[in-house]
């Protein structure tokens, strides 16, 4: 049995500001709304992605504007202008409307001959019901309204209804449109089109009702969460560590890597998971502050030990203060986060930080004993033959502390510390946390150095063990794989950019990116099954829902 559990209070929002892309045509809109929805409500498009397919969506607008939209892994992809595809989509203006406002369904839309749709019957009715999940889903949504009012406004369609139903098909060939004629005699597919949940009208013409109000699944902007999180937990530690002697040499460097930011993503988990269970999210606020402490004295040593240069966009700690205050440093830390996990007795009580302390050191266990193997494959000069090793490793090395600790202490500081139900959370979050270091790696990778903090290609310098590396080396043979194990067992300063660049060249050849992609996506796809199944216990709410979002946000992060 599991303990009953009601649903906390919403976690606080902080909205942000983003610069407000141009918006002259349809297809910029839907572009712009799909982005919107990949980084602000990632469970929306895993949604709409698994009912696209491998379908590609030609979208055609009245306004002579194109756009393709396709689903990638877990999310979806929507791209400016003309290109192949499966299926082909006509919209006109009060179709766009129509079907954004939820007045009517996107099968009765179709059958108004306002828009048109061609391809397989499979396909048509495939590509109505994505339509149908991104409109009754993210209509509600305070940002997709920001742009689609935008939109309006720019359009001269401020305020303004829906046009009268067209008396002829909007595609540039005269006839009843194939989607319409699907609809018409086929009554099967017209009743697959509305299978998704009943429509939800949300939108009044002028404003919208939040998504909280209504029944059915909740979607929060996991953006706004992520930021509020990481702010009230670094009012904390600042608030904590405050002022102390010696201040250049100590209390100063350990503000630093704290103060750099971060994605916010362990606080989020941490007060999401409390006040999904049913606590208050400030209880989990302390908590969160130690898991941030230990997490940043984690960093400034890993720094040291793998000889890292930059973190965060700026020189690591011991680069820029030297090796002895930079351990000394994430000394501290530790010692700062063991005194946060303590003085949740006032708040709290004694079992409760009881429990928290147990967990907190089963955390540092799991991630010192993480980091000695990968330290040790690098020493050996060994790299893993096997997936499963990478898996164990990092689930022990990072998966612990930024996924399954922080969703486990939640749980403790709401007051849930029986065994079974912080099991049942932390199996969810150790699929979703291996899925999360995969595409940490990717970024190091492929990505932004500006986005993902560290130096690019730096943990191929470093000589990390990762999922891509280790299907390359199955991969290669011969002198070529004889080379690269050779590179490998060199020091950092015997490495070159260059050479690192090759490396990756290797990789992109032999498909270990695309592999690396794929595993991530499954382990994803794994722990959201696993989420709906396993924490089906916890009643519907905001908190289970960013729960949620975090699940599918790990591999649509920037690449």
């Amino acid at each position: 049995m599991v303990a009953e559990v009601r649903p906390g209070p919403g976690l606080p929002a902080t909205p942000l500001r983003e610069a407000a892309p141009a918006l002259a045509t349809a297809a910029e809109l839907i572009v712009q709304t799909v982005g919107a929805l990949s980084r602000r409500s990632p469970s929306i498009v895993a949604a709409a992605a698994e009912e696209l397919g491998s379908l590609v969506i030609g979208l055609h607008f009245d306004d002579g504007s194109e756009a393709r939209l396709r689903a990638q892994h877990d999310g979806l992809v929507a791209e400016s202008g003309p290109g192949e595809a499966t299926v082909q989509c006509l919209f006109s203006e009060a179709s766009l409307q129509r079907i954004f406002d939820l007045e009517q369904k996107p099968a009765d839309v179709i059958g108004l001959g306002e828009l048109d749709a061609r391809g397989s019957a499979e396909g048509v009715v495939a590509a109505w019901r994505t339509f149908q999940i991104l409109s009754q889903r993210a209509a509600g949504l305070r940002y997709v309204q920001g742009l689609w009012n935008r939109y309006r406004r720019d359009r001269g369609l401020d305020g303004a209804r829906a046009a009268p139903p067209a008396t002829s098909s909007p595609w540039p060939r005269p006839g009843i449109p194939d989607a319409a004629a699907l609809l018409r005699g086929d009554a099967r597919a017209l009743a697959r089109t509305a299978s998704v949940a009943s429509t939800r009208v949300l939108w009044d013409g002028k404003g919208g009702a939040g998504w909280w109000t209504l029944p059915g699944p909740r979607d929060a902007d996991l953006n706004e969460v992520l930021e509020a999180c990481r702010r009230r937990t670094a009012d904390e530690i600042a608030a904590f560590i405050g002022p102390g002697e010696p201040r250049a040499t100590l209390y100063d460097l350990m503000r630093d890597y704290p103060s750099r930011g971060g994605k916010g993503l362990r606080p989020t988990l941490c007060m999401a998971t409390c006040a999904a269970f049913g606590g208050e999210p400030e209880d989990a606020v302390r908590i969160s502050a130690a898991v941030e402490m230990f997490h940043n004295a984690f960093l400034i040593h890993d720094d040291i030990e793998d000889e890292s240069e930059s973190r965060r966009g700026d020189p690591c700690m011991h680069v820029a203060h030297g090796v002895g205050l930079a351990v000394n440093a994430g000394d501290g830390l530790n010692l700062m986060a063991v005194d946060a996990v303590l003085s949740n007795i006032d708040r709290l009580g004694l079992a409760r930080t009881l429990a928290l302390m147990h967990e907190t050191i089963r955390m540092c266990r799991e991630t010192i004993e993480g980091q000695a193997i990968e330290l040790g494959w690098i020493r050996n000069h060994e790299v893993p033959p096997a997936d499963e090793d990478y898996f164990h490793m990092v689930t022990k090395k990072t998966g612990w502390y930024t996924c399954i600790s922080p969703c486990r202490l939640g749980a403790i500081a709401a007051g849930h510390t029986r065994s079974r139900e912080l099991d049942l959370v932390g199996d969810v979050f150790h699929k979703v946390g291996i899925a999360f270091q995969i595409q940490d790696d990717m970024l190091n990778l492929v990505g932004e150095e500006a986005l993902y903090g560290k130096e690019s290609l730096g943990d191929l310098l470093e000589g990390k063990r990762t999922v891509m590396l280790i299907h390359l080396m199955r991969s290669l043979a011969g002198k070529e794989r004889g080379e690269v194990a050779e590179w490998l067992t060199l020091p950092r300063t015997g490495k070159t950019f260059a050479e690192a660049r090759w490396l990756l060249g290797l990789m992109e050849r032999e498909g270990s990116l695309d592999y690396g992609r794929k595993v991530s996506a499954d382990f994803a796809r794994l722990g959201t099954r696993l989420f709906a199944e396993s924490l089906e216990f916890l009643p519907e709410s905001e908190s289970k829902a960013i729960l949620r979002q975090v699940a599918h946000y790990v591999t649509t992060r920037d690449l």
